[in-house]
């Protein structure tokens, strides 16, 4: 019998508060918008609607004590986005945090693994 599982993922959301929380989903969210300078565009690479993410943006920039993401509004061809300091920061302690916890979690997750029942293959 030979174990097909994949690899564990582990996934962390920090909840500050009710409706105040930033995980995977943000950072990657913060992630699309650094790079393509758009949050429409960052929404379509994650299949959401542009509502969609400019509520999650509009969330995050009420919770921290300064706006993570500025918008430009645009001409003929559309307005932009940026990231401001402090959303590369909160975007950076986000991921470094993961990276840490990754560390010191994985020999809990590798006991854990090791506990799981085989999966075969095929099945």
């Amino acid at each position: 019998m030979t174990d097909t599982r994949p690899q564990p993922v582990q996934k962390l959301r920090i909840v500050f508060d009710e409706g105040e929380m930033v995980g995977p989903g943000k950072a990657e969210l913060l992630e699309h918008i650094r790079d393509t300078g758009s949050i429409a565009a960052a929404g379509r690479a994650m299949g959401m609607s542009y509502k969609r993410a400019w509520q999650l943006v509009e969330t995050m920039n009420a919770m921290f004590c300064a706006p993570l993401v500025v918008r430009s509004r645009g001409g003929v061809q559309g307005g932009s986005a940026t990231l401001t300091e402090t959303g590369t920061m909160v975007l950076s302690a986000y991921r470094d945090y993961e990276s840490a916890a990754r560390s010191a979690g994985q020999p809990h997750v590798d006991r854990l693994t090791a506990l799981l029942r085989p999966k075969d293959k095929g099945v």
